[in-house]
């Protein structure tokens, strides 16, 4: 929507007018622009396809039969609604810093700390998730059966982090093929999956079609509840679709590149998750899938393709490794951002020569250690348990960029800036929609028990953290933003 075409809403009120100078974020000094369109496309399927899919899928089928494709639906559209308002605030203004700049300029420095420490609690404990689920991938293969989970996590830390530390040419390029081979395996599974059913082809006895979900329970074969329950393993699925929008920070000419990438989730989104689910039902009953295997490795397997299976769990372990690449990335930039107004630790603000922040790396990186640390320990619920902290981090990140969105939106309104032709559609109702159904996904991780129980019982520590952190620190930020005021 242009300005010109504004609703009555969007019209600024009547008052003098706005004199501020934009707001600079000093944590986006350094960058270089590496990252061409190709990049952040990319980035942004790749964002929207992760560990989530081709590896939780499996374990999810098993719990909720086909009615995951819901599941899947439902977050995907929230996921959308989160990333849509984060590219307003992108083409607002591109920052590395992402959401934690917004939220600095929009809430002070206590907002900025804490949607930048939530963003580390969900990556840091995603890295654990990734290195894990590499593990395991890896432990498909007979040549590393052998070798512990510990051993294979370490390895696959080590080899993303190199790559990660050099430039981020790097890791666009890394990033760029690993969601090729992502995409180019999910289109080829599905291509193969669509001539199973269309050709009812025999696949380990079964013959896929529609019946093989109404003579296995249908749609909800255990009821609506697991569906719902399982819906905070569904939102850690989406966990990287906020990436490009931290990546726009790296890109020439992020007006033009963004709203592409960031409207094509969607329909991949529609395409991809839910598609491959469906097909998933179709050719097997939910029976037949484990929470230790790919859902696609299973299928292969059950076809008895020779080496089908395992190129798919090459592609699988591909997830994985993109997935902690993402990862490392991001918070290397939103810790430098929070580095540099003093609350983050100043080492995390260094950048070496090829413009990488790589001392929030490192401490991401060091979180992983203690990825490795849980698959010595308890290798047969690492993912599990690191997956529901993700979550509270997720839910955390999302809920601060709604909000920030939400001021932006009240800021506009009232005259203090004008918001870009690229928007958010029927704010604010959307942000206040997508809050609601992040605090009722808190509910259902109570409900849902366990570790999930204990996760949720958790936030109260979470919380504690985060204001004694800010007491640590508050002298520090105050006296680098009366020094910059000073300037």
């Amino acid at each position: 929507m242009s300005d010109r075409t504004m609703t009555a809403a969007d019209t600024p009120v009547a008052g003098p007018p706005a004199t501020a100078a934009p707001h600079v974020d000093a944590g986006d000094a350094g960058y270089r622009k590496d990252l061409k369109s190709r990049h952040i496309n990319m980035i942004a399927i790749g964002g929207a396809i992760g560990t989530g899919l081709f590896l939780g899928a499996g374990g999810r089928m098993a719990s909720a039969g086909p009615s995951l494709f819901i599941a899947y639906a439902l977050c995907g559209v929230f996921a959308f609604f989160v990333v849509r308002a984060l590219g307003e605030l992108v083409l607002y203004r591109p920052s590395s810093g992402a959401f934690v700049s917004y939220a600095r300029e929009f809430m002070g420095e206590k907002g900025a700390y804490t949607a930048g420490w939530l963003y580390f609690l969900n990556w840091s404990t995603t890295a654990i998730a990734d290195i894990t689920a590499a593990a395991v991938f890896a432990h498909y293969w007979s040549a590393f059966s052998d070798v512990p989970q510990w051993v294979l996590a370490l390895i696959a830390l080590a080899v993303v982090l190199t790559a990660n530390l050099i430039s981020v040419k790097y890791f666009g390029e890394m990033e760029f093929w690993f969601a090729i081979i992502k995409v180019g395996a999910l289109v080829l599974f599905m291509l193969i999956g669509i001539f199973l059913v269309v050709t009812q082809h025999d696949v380990g006895g079964h013959t896929p079609g529609l019946s093989t979900i109404t003579d296995n329970g249908g749609v909800f074969p255990s009821g609506v509840m697991p569906m719902l329950l399982l819906i905070q393993g569904v939102v850690f699925a989406y966990a990287s679709v906020e990436l490009c929008g931290v990546a726009a920070g790296e890109t020439e000419n992020p007006e033009k590149i963004m709203p592409k990438a960031i409207n094509s989730i969607m329909w991949r989104v529609a395409l991809f998750y839910v598609g491959s689910v469906v097909l998933l039902s179709l050719l097997l009953p939910y029976t037949a899938f484990t929470g230790d295997q790919s859902p696609f490795v299973t299928v292969f397997n059950k076809l008895g393709i020779p080496g089908a299976a395992s190129i798919m769990n090459l592609v699988v372990l591909t997830a994985a490794l993109s997935s902690l690449n993402s990862g490392l990335y991001s918070t290397g930039r939103i810790l430098r951002s929070m580095s540099i107004s003093g609350s983050a630790p100043r080492f995390t603000g260094v950048m070496n020569k090829g413009g990488v922040p790589y001392g929030g790396i490192l401490l991401t990186a060091g979180f992983g250690i203690l990825g490795v640390f849980l698959n010595y320990v308890m290798p047969g619920d690492a993912f599990e348990l690191v997956l529901n902290f993700a979550s509270i981090g997720i839910i955390g990140t999302w809920g601060m960029i709604m909000v920030c969105s939400l001021l932006f939106v009240n800021r506009s309104r009232e005259g203090r800036l004008t918001r870009p032709a690229y928007r958010l559609p029927w704010a604010p109702w959307t942000q206040i929609v997508t809050l609601v159904f992040l605090a009722s996904v808190l509910v259902l991780m109570w409900m849902d028990g366990g570790i999930s129980r204990t996760t949720v019982n958790c936030l109260p520590l979470i919380a504690l953290a985060l204001v004694g952190g800010w007491f640590t620190v508050r002298d520090r930020v105050r006296r680098i933003a009366a020094e910059r005021r000073s300037d």
